[in-house]
């Protein structure tokens, strides 16, 4: 990677991503591509180039790339996945269209793309423990529908026109920079907010649900790893499961109390977000993305939560 454009650049991974590259590749172009009412702003508008992209507008896409001689394309375009349930043909217009926009570029330019997937992309059939990197994957939410497609396109595009795609299963992500923006697992995010700012937390997914998670610093490990990997060990690619942290409200609300004795939370459980959950993996099965490419997380449970508990009280000035 020398010149990349980030798609979604001001979004809770693209923001983060994008600071990440530009430490890594200095004598590059990273490029934090935005759309309209989602500008950049501090530290990603001044610390490098940006420009509006619109994942669905194909010329603003394909200008970009000439302009700045892009050979890597990071996707990270999105509606997450509740607000995906109540913007389905939304959804499916920026994740779908937006896709087959940055693949034809990419074949033209002969440029690397990541696109993210998900534990959304499994179904209520697939295996919940250690969910196998090769299993069935049929999901009933839109989000998860774009994700599948999106695996299964990239694949094609790699296959027959040999455009270098590249993918990881991302589960939640827990950052302290950026907060989510509809996602099933934002709990595990908002909890720490509120047990910082003193607050009780309302818990909207019930205990004893299990998923998948990740501490942004090796979700970001991941995204950036998986591009800078030898392809020649790849029997995968799109998409990865990549596995860090699997655990249910009361375990994360344990590992804060250890820290925060006086922190409270009681259940208010969404009905919405709790059926998606209940619909995806327990865990994952990441031997594949181990072996083939070397991953390797680095955070614990505890060792996040303090992690994110003194990077909140700084921010907050508690």
């Amino acid at each position: 990677m020398k010149n990349v454009l980030v798609i979604g650049a001001t979004g809770q991974i693209g923001s983060e991503l994008t600071i990440e590259l530009r430490k890594r590749y200095p004598e590059g172009k990273i490029v934090a591509g935005y759309i309209k009412g989602a500008e950049p702003k501090g530290i990603l508008l001044e610390s490098g180039p940006s420009e509006l992209a619109d994942v669905t507008d194909g010329k603003q896409l394909h200008d970009i790339v000439d302009k700045y001689n892009i050979d890597t394309i990071y996707n990270l375009a999105a509606l997450l996945s509740a607000v995906a349930e109540e913007k389905p043909l939304l959804a499916w217009h920026i994740q779908m269209d937006g896709l087959i926009n940055i693949l034809e570029i990419a074949r033209e330019k002969k440029c690397s793309v990541f696109t993210p997937s998900s534990i959304g992309a499994f179904g209520p059939n697939t295996p919940k423990d250690k969910t196998p990197q090769d299993t069935i994957q049929r999901p009933k939410t839109m989000y998860g529908v774009t994700k599948v497609a999106t695996e299964l396109l990239s694949d094609y595009y790699f296959n027959r026109f040999g455009v270098d795609t590249r993918s990881v299963r991302f589960p939640g992500i827990i950052s302290n920079v950026t907060l989510p923006g509809g996602g099933t697992t934002d709990y595990a995010v908002e909890i720490y907010y509120s047990a910082v700012k003193g607050e009780e937390f309302a818990c909207p997914i019930a205990a004893g649900t299990f998923m998948d998670m990740i501490y942004m610093p090796d979700a970001l490990h991941a995204a950036i790893s998986i591009m800078e990997a030898d392809p020649s060990k790849f029997i995968h690619r799109n998409s990865f499961n990549v596995a860090s942290l699997s655990f249910d409200p009361e375990m994360i609300y344990a590992s804060i109390k250890k820290e925060i004795p006086d922190f409270k939370m009681h259940y208010e459980v969404d009905p919405l977000r709790q059926s998606i959950a209940e619909s995806w993996p327990n865990s994952l099965d990441d031997t594949c993305a181990r072996t083939e490419w070397g991953w390797q997380p680095n955070f614990s449970l505890d060792q996040m939560t303090k992690d994110m508990i003194m990077a909140l009280r700084k921010k907050f000035g508690k």
